[in-house]
């Protein structure tokens, strides 16, 4: 496996979850890993555990929606590191909701941070890695990237078009420019997502979800496998499921 002493690392969603988990494991191991989120104190919270125990770390208050500000995040890595190897487009929001409730500011939220957030960071970063000839590309898309469930219309297309897009990432930048690209899908993982469900006709209606989510740090150590193989190879994508999860 290939050493993360001192590659450089942008993980966004960091202030909670899989970014929390996945910074401090990848700066554990010796990344220089910059801190994206909207929440700052978080953040700044975050870096100080993890310079604490001997790792470094930047801060750089983000809102993935704001294509300038995902622009400026990639040239804050730039300018403290000199260079770009991961970037982890982490970011999402999952507010389910019946499709009759129409609730389109949310549908609109999940378009916003789960597909332009990806890409606006993506299309910031690709320039640096090309110019390198290497980089990373890891995108958290879903188990809804792949299988459809209730209540998730909007959500699940928004996690398929991640997928769709990883995949294309990849057969472009890999043969082309030596840049990497992994999809990782989570199933039930657990996190903050689900309080953000608001709407009260899914809540009565919604099945009952019986699985055990699994913890954070589970997909963080997906991460941390996919970004440290061997530079010739790609870890494409990786499915991570609780073990007791259906669909």
């Amino acid at each position: 496996m290939t050493s993360l002493q001192d590659l450089s690392v942008v993980i966004t969603g960091a202030s909670s979850g899989i970014g929390d988990a996945t910074a401090r494991l990848l700066a554990k191991e010796g990344a220089r890993v910059v801190l994206a989120a909207r929440r700052a104190d978080r953040l700044e919270a975050l870096k100080a555990d993890i310079e604490a125990s001997g790792g470094t770390a930047l801060v750089v208050e983000t809102d993935v929606t704001d294509r300038a500000q995902c622009e400026a995040l990639i040239q804050a890595a730039m300018d403290a590191y000199g260079r770009i190897d991961v970037l982890i487009n982490n970011a999402g929001v999952m507010p389910l909701s019946l499709a009759e409730s129409v609730r389109m500011e949310e549908w609109m939220q999940m378009v916003d941070v789960n597909i332009n957030g990806v890409l606006y960071c993506t299309g910031a970063a690709i320039p640096h890695m090309i110019s390198q000839e290497a980089g990373h590309i890891v995108n958290v898309s879903s188990v809804a990237g792949r299988r459809l469930f209730f209540g998730g219309s909007v959500y699940c297309a928004t996690k398929h078009a991640i997928t769709a897009f990883s995949e294309g990432l990849r057969m472009e930048l890999g043969p082309r420019h030596g840049i990497r690209v992994t999809c990782i899908e989570p199933g039930a993982v657990s996190t903050e997502l689900f309080q953000a469900i608001e709407d009260p006709a899914f809540k009565e209606a919604a099945p009952e979800f019986k699985a055990t989510p699994i913890a954070p740090e589970d997909i963080a150590e997906s991460i941390r496998y996919a970004v440290s193989a061997p530079s010739g190879a790609t870890v494409a994508e990786v499915l991570v499921m609780p073990t007791d999860q259906v669909r």
